[in-house]
């Protein structure tokens, strides 16, 4: 007879060796979040952000298409662009080589002088990029299978729960940083043993933790949970969709998370590794246009007082549990019937860790 199933050994969590192979394989091979569109609407908006300690950049070419390239001159190698912005055509700060918005080289000082030279055959290096529900993300691996392959059904299911997504702009960005390792994070929220312990608002005023569980979908865990009723909820859920009494979430493997509360509000969370013992947690909440909404500053608010702050407190002492001498991995409670007191996504997700890391 087989003994239970052991959570994974504290180096996974604490060595920096093991966050030099994440960075090299895992957030190398996944599809991770850029940006979203609305950072790049127009013609020849650019948009920075690093994926697995790679800087890149997406911008909206004169044909309506997102490009993403590695944000490094073909010349010799100089950081092209920074922050955010608008542009013609993309210059390099070192010595002008200049750049189409499809990345074509268009021609640089005194390059007509070089002997055969060919601006034609020079182009900015690409990255495989998908638009997701207004969001953009990217893998590094070109020969990487479509999002849909990944995540099987999840865009269809949040277009049923957000069917205005194309409307929605960020509102507002929080962003958390916690001593901890991003896995620590990440199968923390993918777990709701410790709800009804440790988030006293979310577990009375959103959801009924007793009826909490999440699946695996392919590489997607997705979280379903029946909700409280609507004269206990926290605040006004009434949207005129479909969907407006539930919650559910998506979290897409490895860093990513779309949430939709009751009335159809849409959040996510967006883990950004700095080492292999910091990560930075992104919230994101989002209104119709950017337009200001005193319902979802609440909420946000809320989230930020009560789960967020509860949840740092939890993942930093698992942190430094994870450096003490005195720990052996535990058994994980696994409950074939599935549930919210089982920890069967944090099994699939340390499978996921393991192969990624190991194999």
């Amino acid at each position: 007879m087989s003994g239970p199933i052991r959570s994974m050994a504290a180096r996974y969590y604490t060595d920096p060796e093991v966050f030099r192979i994440e960075c090299a394989g895992l957030l190398a091979r996944t599809w991770q979040f850029g940006c979203h569109v609305s950072d790049v609407a127009e013609p020849g908006d650019y948009a920075t952000f690093e994926v697995a300690g790679e800087s890149l950049f997406a911008i909206r070419g004169r044909d309506d298409q997102i490009r993403v390239f590695y944000n490094v001159c073909q010349h010799r190698a100089h950081q092209l662009v920074s922050g955010t912005g608008t542009t013609r055509v993309v210059v390099c700060p070192y010595h002008a080589w200049t750049y189409e918005l499809t990345g074509q080289l268009r021609g640089g000082p005194n390059v007509k002088a070089v002997e055969g030279f060919d601006p034609k055959t020079v182009c900015l290096t690409q990255v495989r990029a998908e638009e997701f529900l207004g969001f953009v993300f990217v893998n590094l691996d070109p020969d990487a299978a479509p999002m849909e392959d990944w995540f099987p059904n999840a865009r269809a299911e949040l277009e049923a729960w957000v069917p205005h997504w194309s409307t929605l702009k960020p509102l507002e960005w929080v962003e958390i940083p916690e001593n901890c390792n991003w896995k620590v994070s990440v199968e923390n929220y993918s777990e709701c043993y410790h709800c009804a312990l440790n988030h006293l608002t979310f577990a009375n005023g959103v959801v009924k933790p007793e009826t909490y569980d999440i699946q695996p979908q392919g590489m997607c865990l997705r979280h379903t949970t029946e909700c409280q009723p609507p004269e206990q909820m926290s605040y006004d859920i009434e949207s005129g969709f479909a969907h407006a009494a539930d919650y559910s979430s998506w979290f897409l493997w490895p860093m990513f998370s779309f949430q939709v509360y009751p009335g159809n509000v849409l959040n996510t969370y967006h883990w950004r590794a700095t080492d292999a013992d910091h990560v930075t947690v992104w919230r994101g909440w989002y209104s119709v246009d950017r337009a200001e909404d005193a319902k979802i500053r609440q909420l946000a608010r809320q989230d930020r007082e009560t789960t967020v702050e509860e949840d740092i407190h939890l993942v930093e002492s698992v942190q430094r549990g994870l450096g003490s001498r005195g720990y052996r991995p535990g058994p994980l409670v696994i409950d074939p019937q599935g549930g919210v007191n089982s920890e069967h996504p944090v099994m699939h997700l340390q499978r996921w860790m393991r192969d990624a890391i190991d194999g």
